[in-house]
């Protein structure tokens, strides 16, 4: 996630799924909803804000009826672990379990490992935040409710071409989907506008020193840094950049809108840092989104825990508002289906029509949300503030 803010967030984190235990088979009048979410390792702060999105909905929708009868929902919560092998692992659990459908994962990489299990077992999935285009390609039971790789790696590029920056550097990590899918489409969208890739570079899952790679970017002469990472490595490369001396404008992805991220690389490092969103709590053009965020503050402030798992603060996400929105559009599917069976459930997901708090949500063929508009976010004063909405037709 973070650095100072993980370590405390890990810990609690830690408490809290010991307290948890295991769900098992679900019980007469309950239906089981599988939580697929990286708690710990390097995604374990971005699944822990989703799952609490999800924890949230679900006070708030405890219950679904079917043919008459109502429904208790239980909430059967694995760790991933932010790792592929690990995510195999935690989705044969979920089966195993009995679940009727799934909601994750944060991070593409696991989604992507885990998803030809779930379409095995006729499972549907709902991921909230993962982005890469192959988490539902050739996948007819995972659905996502988020936009894709693709668009945001246009919208950024076309943000920098905008800005008038003509040389951009990029920052990717090996082996993550997320990280170099997005690169790869921001770096082919800047250049069919005309821009130039000054530099490519890469690192390594766990690095932590980038003062070499960023001293390339230096040398480079790029006007501006467009670096998809975890929220883990963002301030270690914000930091590193400024004390280098690197003061161009660094960007990225929907994983950097996390106030961690400024927390533990500095407001004054992080000044002037841009990114795409899923959501904005400022955004009060919607009476669903107006309630969800007063009432996701209540309940985050009820709670000392719950604001610790939150980085800290009480402060809305885009991967929480969006897991939010992936309860309640499979929800809205058991309901529509009148069902607990997942191959039911898919094929009401597929029909689903509904305005959730980060948007209205229909799925395309291929089961991908179809979202038109991403939130442009820059910090300013040691706070995220609503840049401007970019909408492709």
């Amino acid at each position: 996630m973070n650095l100072k803010k993980f370590v405390s967030i890990a810990a609690v984190t830690a408490m809290s799924v010991s307290m948890l235990g295991t769900v098992g088979f679900a019980a007469d009048n309950e239906i089981t909803i599988g939580v697929f979410e990286p708690q710990t390792g390097e995604n374990g702060g971005g699944g822990i804000q989703e799952l609490q999105g999800i924890r949230y909905a679900n006070e708030m929708r405890p219950t679904v009826t079917i043919d008459g009868t109502e429904y208790t929902v239980v909430l059967d919560e694995v760790d991933n672990k932010s790792d592929k092998t690990e995510a195999v692992t935690a989705a044969q659990k979920l089966v195993a379990d009995g679940c009727s459908a799934i909601i994750g994962t944060y991070g593409s990489a696991c989604a992507i490992a885990a998803g030809p299990i779930f379409a095995d077992a006729q499972i549907p999935a709902v991921g909230a935040s993962c982005t890469n285009p192959q988490v539902t390609t050739g996948n007819d039971f995972y659905f996502r409710v988020c936009f894709l790789d693709p668009f945001q790696g246009s919208v950024m590029a076309q943000y920098a071409f905008d800005e008038g920056y003509t040389k951009v550097a990029t920052i990717e990590q090996l082996g993550d989907d997320y990280s170099t899918g997005l690169a790869a489409f921001f770096k082919n969208q800047f250049k069919s506008l005309g821009g130039e890739i000054a530099t490519e570079q890469q690192f390594q899952t766990n690095q932590s020193d980038f003062k070499a790679i960023l001293t390339e970017v230096k040398a480079s002469g790029a006007e501006a840094i467009f670096a998809p990472s975890s929220i883990t490595v963002a301030p270690l490369i914000i930091k590193q950049a400024r004390e280098l001396g690197l003061e161009v404008p660094i960007m990225a992805g929907d994983t950097w809108y996390n106030t961690t991220i400024i927390d533990n690389a500095g407001a004054d490092y992080a000044e002037g840092m841009v990114c795409s969103t899923f959501f904005d709590e400022a955004d009060d053009s919607s009476e669903a989104t107006v309630n969800f965020v007063t009432g996701y503050k209540e309940w985050l402030n009820a709670d000392s825990a719950r604001i610790d798992r939150n980085g800290g603060n009480d402060s809305i996400v885009g991967n929480t508002a969006l897991a939010y929105d992936a309860y309640n559009v499979i929800l809205d599917a058991i309901e529509a289906a009148q069902s607990t069976e997942g191959s039911a459930i898919r094929d009401a997901l597929a029909a689903i029509e509904a305005d959730g708090v980060t948007g209205h949500i229909v799925f395309d063929e291929i089961g991908d949300a179809e979202k038109d508009t991403a939130y442009i976010d820059i910090v300013k004063d040691g706070a995220f503030s609503f840049l401007k909405t970019v909408t492709v037709q």
